[in-house]
């Protein structure tokens, strides 16, 4: 069963331990997934917010 995340923050710390990125974009909202190696976590987050997020990283980023 997925996590959610509700504080960027805790995203940013999760964000380092991932092993894949995916990003689910909607209108006006966007849902960004992190695999690692004990869970899956959620945020959710404008599509905006979700591009500066994933911006920075070296992992692969699925966008669907």
């Amino acid at each position: 069963m997925p996590r959610e995340v509700k504080s960027r923050d805790e995203f940013e710390k999760l964000l380092e331990r991932a092993t894949e990125i995916r990003v689910l974009k909607s209108e006006g909202s966007a849902k960004v997934k992190l695999r690692t190696s004990e869970s899956l976590y959620t945020f959710k987050t404008t599509p905006e917010e979700a591009d500066e997020l994933v911006k920075g990283t070296k992992l692969p980023v699925v966008e669907i």
